[in-house]
């Protein structure tokens, strides 16, 4: 064990940690005040069943030694069995590498209730969130994040041994990932009550900066963390993070200057998010100039992507796919062009290109497909939609017993 290694592990596991809450602020503030416990507490859900799923099945199918073809993990770590507190996985133990890992898969997870903010039953949620763990999110962890042991005894999954994709911190299993998935729910559940007629604005903008400041500083932990070290890498994660983030935010306020002559809190936050968002695969393998190129070019396409929802008629209510899925697709891809040692513009040819596609196509497909078959048995046998007249009513009296601001209903209920 290496006690430096371990030491950053542990403070990036805290900085992951805090993205929870920070998620939770960020999509608060985005929706209606009538709905925002019910966002906060999707949120919040995920954090408290994920270690459970993850601890007893998630980990071991993810990260166990491969059953074949890079598809799957097997069953040794079923519960945690075989793991110690001096079991190491690399310089660390493994302990503080389940829960860094874990929590990935929560703000993941997170991540996909946006899509249907406003109308989704808790209840529907509180089923979707396990299986989704494990028939979506362990699969595509295993094919990304689990490589080969050095000496060939453990086998990983497909994405990054075979396949030879790179993706440092989960361009395609969180970002990707996220994005469609949320794209198959908010096709099931369906379009919200007044959709495209009211502007459904956010009801509270300065909770949308700070969770979106949250979630900045918890992206530190969440990329530079996933070197697994205090090392060179970490450093050169933590500069192109910080390089993307912040162009993300002049690129987004580009598009709004050009199109709206102004540039707005929102954007900014959000613009923020799309260029940490498309950083996060690349943000080991480009320069911090190319960081900031990825940024920049995230920012601006985002602005422009989160307005496919009108064309293409589904709801996204706080935009997952337009932010999580194109930016996660364009930082992958951006690896193709932009990487120091195999990108197009560096002289490596189409051939890592060709591999950011595929790994890009087939995350986003299965995400989507198994997300959606999910969603419908859900659907079909509880129903994931709350009824019309509690959606306009307001979901979190309904849903919660509660509301977050006195003015609206006199506070809680509870006890009443």
């Amino acid at each position: 064990m290496n006690a430096g290694d371990t030491a950053w592990l542990l403070a990036s596991t805290a900085l992951v940690l805090l993205m929870v809450p920070g998620l939770a602020f960020f999509y608060g503030g985005m929706v209606r005040s009538k709905s925002v416990l019910n966002i906060m507490m999707m949120v919040f859900y995920a954090l408290a069943v994920f270690p459970i799923v993850w601890f007893l099945f998630g980990y071991t199918m993810a990260f166990g030694n491969d059953m074949g073809g890079g598809l799957l993990g097997g069953g040794e770590f079923i519960g945690l069995r075989g793991i110690a507190a001096d079991t190491l996985t690399g310089t660390v133990p493994t302990y503080v590498f389940v829960v860094f890992q874990m929590l990935f898969g929560v703000v993941t997870v997170g991540l996909v209730a946006g899509a249907i903010a406003d109308r989704a039953k808790f209840a529907a949620w509180m089923v979707f969130v396990p299986a989704w763990v494990l028939l979506v999110y362990a699969p595509i962890a295993h094919w990304v994040f689990a490589f080969d042991s050095a000496d060939g005894s453990v086998k990983g999954g497909w994405i990054a041994n075979q396949l030879g994709a790179l993706d440092f911190a989960g361009g395609t299993a969180v970002e990707i990932n996220s994005g469609f998935s949320g794209l198959a729910l908010a096709i099931i559940v369906g379009r919200r009550v007044g959709w495209k007629r009211d502007p459904f604005r956010p009801h509270n903008l300065p909770a949308v900066l700070l969770g979106a400041g949250l979630l900045w500083f918890g992206w530190y932990g969440f990329n530079a963390g996933s070197a697994l070290a205090a090392n060179e890498t970490a450093g050169l994660v933590l500069i192109n993070t910080t390089g993307s983030g912040a162009a993300g935010i002049l690129g987004w306020l580009a598009v709004e200057f050009i199109r709206d002559r102004k540039g707005t809190s929102f954007g900014a936050a959000s613009g923020a998010v799309a260029g940490l968002v498309a950083i996060t695969p690349s943000c080991g393998a480009v320069s911090p100039m190319g960081s900031l190129v990825v940024g920049a070019i995230a920012g601006a396409i985002c602005a422009w992507a989160v307005g496919l929802k009108y064309k293409f008629d589904y709801d996204d209510s706080l935009d997952v796919v337009g932010v999580h899925g194109v930016g996660g697709i364009i930082g992958t891809l951006a690896i193709g062009f932009l990487a120091t040692e195999s990108g197009l513009f560096y002289g490596g040819g189409f051939e890592q290109l060709g591999k950011q596609a595929i790994a890009t196509g087939v995350v986003l497909v299965y995400a989507f497909v198994v997300t959606y078959v999910i969603g419908l048995v859900i659907d079909k046998t509880i129903g994931f939609r709350v009824d019309e007249e509690v959606e306009v009513a307001g979901i979190d009296q309904v849903e919660h017993l509660e509301s977050a601001y006195e003015h609206l209903s006199g506070g809680s209920t509870l006890g009443a």
